[in-house]
Parts: C-alpha cells; structure tokens; sequence
C-alpha cells in the first residue's frame, strides 16, 4: 500500500496567514490533483495551545527568530500560529478533503514543538500515525507539503528511519526560507538519508498502484 502525505497545508502557512510560506498557494492545487493517485491520503495540522511554548510571545522579551530552550532543546521562536480552533490552524479552503482519510494534530504539547507528522520534538510523543500506517499495511509513503526545510524534511526523515519507502515530491513542496539554497541543502540532506526524490509528474504520468 501506498500513503500520500500532505504535510500542514493551513491558512497560517499560506499567503496572508501568520507565517506564510512563499508562493505556498501554489501547493494545494498540486495536493488535489495528485489525491487521486492514491487510495490511502493522510493530511496534518500544527496543533499548537495558544500558549505554546514556541511561540515568542511566551517568552517576555524575546521576539519572533530568536532561539529558548525547550526540553533541553534549543527551539526557534515563533510567532503565534496554527492556534487550536482558530482559522489559521483549519486546512486551506483550497484543499479537497474528500479524498483525505484522517488528519494527524502535532505540536499539541505545551512544552515541546512537533515539526514531524510522527512524533514531537525529541521524539517523546507519537502523533498515533506510524500506527495508523502500519494498521493500513503502508510500505511507501510520498511526501509533500510545507515547509520543505522543516516540518517536510523532519517527516520525511522519521519515515525512513522507521522502514517506509519515502519519496518527496519535490515540486509540491515549499520552503519557509525564500534562499534556494536551503530547500537545496534540506533536499540534499534527505536524498543522502535514503529518500527518492521525485516530481508530481512522475507520478501523473505513471499512475501509482496499489
């Protein structure tokens, strides 16, 4: 079985949102187009408290980029996002959800962040969707979504560490950083863990089979 990923595509990552990813709109389309390749379509959502401790606003005096300690981890600071029950943390209204079978929240702790669709920061609390995958007998899973450099790369990393055939499709991801050098060296990081990296044509062209 074969398992599209799609990885935080929420107002808050989107153009106008708290924390938009460049050209991040272009990614929904490409999502909806390439569900139907699949027969299994799990999508996630930042879950954060809205006292989060990634958040800058958490820390009196420190400010969106600058670095705390959490859970012993140096952590980058945030600005508020992807809020529970807030419109910024809700899916992009461009993306279809008919065809997604279950969504995955992370980042729900207080206390640590949750870059991976598997486990948080640390690797202390699973999300439940290593599980859920193994439970629908997936082998391979494809990859895609926002940010390249963070919460796509940590995924896609996990996946591989934990036996699945991973593939990023290169061309429905987005990077945080506009510098093409950091989805260079997020990509390069990747393919040297054992990741294929693929482009959303190699699979429209081919149809994925079950």
């Amino acid at each position: 079985m074969k398992a599209l990923l799609l990885i935080d595509l929420q107002n808050d990552f989107l153009p106008g949102g708290a924390v938009p990813v460049p050209h991040g709109d272009a990614v929904p389309p490409l999502a909806n187009q390439l569900q139907g390749e699949f027969k299994l379509v799990v999508a996630t959502q930042d879950w954060h408290p809205a006292n989060h401790r990634s958040f800058a606003s958490s820390h009196p005096g420190r400010k969106p980029g600058d670095t705390a300690l959490l859970k012993k981890t140096r952590q980058t600071l945030w600005p508020v996002h992807c809020a529970q029950n807030t419109r910024g943390a809700e899916l992009s209204p461009a993306l279809m959800l008919n065809r997604v079978n279950k969504i995955f929240r992370k980042g729900t702790e207080t206390e640590a962040d949750g870059y991976s669709a598997f486990f948080d920061d640390g690797n202390i609390r699973a999300t439940g969707l290593h599980e859920y995958l193994q439970d629908k007998r997936v082998t391979e899973i494809y990859v895609l979504g926002l940010g390249t450099e963070l919460c796509v790369k940590t995924t896609a990393l996990d996946a591989v560490a934990l036996g699945f055939k991973t593939f990023l499709i290169e061309d429905g991801c987005r990077s945080f950083n506009p510098m093409p050098e950091v989805a260079r060296t997020a990509i390069d990081e990747l393919r040297e863990a054992g990741v294929v990296i693929i482009q959303s044509r190699d699979l429209l062209a081919i149809p994925v089979r079950n």
